[in-house]
């Protein structure tokens, strides 16, 4: 479990040059809640900083899981450490696949929360300017596993070490890598997001929606 402080960076847009991406791990007990809609509401878990709220933060991106596996694969590629929290999750994850997740699944987290996988992460020059790689944006998009974004449907306490349950999987076959995919590099997917009905982030159903009315359901605009 990891939190992060507002800090002052040269790579950032938001306004005040702040961001709250450099996430440490802490042991806990943190609160967790929805934080409101987006642009007003930041961070659901209680003392980690979402700096850049247009953006990042809301209640449909409340927390931020990254399976420890990939920041291992991802390690192994650039030949240096990158401990929990380096991606600014806020969840790092042992044994769930959270890009494989089904948008809609959701997880139980120790004894209290109950959370909803609505998205994937898309990255951004804040991100790039944190792992200080070259072409990280792009090299990040390529490889297609973002790491999940989560809704808060039960608020509650988590701690360090609690178990991850996945509790409920929708029927429908809209994984996370899928709707990452369908945003980034490969638009033609976007007519199977609707699938996942409102349990999908609505920034990516509406332009599944817009894209459907432009192009229809078959196209490949």
């Amino acid at each position: 479990m990891n939190l992060g402080r507002p800090r002052a960076v040269p790579y950032t847009d938001q306004p005040e040059g702040l961001t709250g991406i450099d996430k440490r791990p802490v042991d806990g007990p943190v609160r967790v809640a929805a934080p409101g809609p987006k642009g007003i509401g930041a961070s659901g878990l209680a003392g980690d900083a979402v700096c850049e709220t247009r953006h990042h933060g809301g209640d449909d991106q409340a927390v931020y899981a990254v399976a420890r596996e990939d920041l291992d694969a991802w390690e192994r590629t650039l030949g240096r450490p990158l401990p929990n929290g380096s991606f600014g999750e806020n969840l790092t994850t042992e044994g769930v696949d959270v890009s494989g997740a089904l948008i809609g699944e959701r997880w139980a987290v120790g004894a209290e929360v109950v959370l909803e996988v609505t998205s994937g992460r898309i990255p951004c020059r804040t991100f790039q300017g944190h792992i200080g790689e070259k072409g990280w944006v792009k090299r990040f998009t390529e490889r297609g596993a973002p790491g999940a974004y989560l809704r808060v449907i039960r608020p509650g306490e988590i701690r360090a070490g609690d178990a991850v349950r996945i509790v409920h999987r929708p029927e429908h076959e809209v994984t996370v890598a899928l709707q990452f995919r369908a945003v980034t590099t490969e638009r033609a997917l976007l007519p199977r997001l609707p699938a996942a009905g409102e349990a999908l982030h609505p920034e990516a159903l509406a332009t599944a929606r817009t894209y459907m009315e432009k192009y229809g359901t078959d196209a490949k605009g």
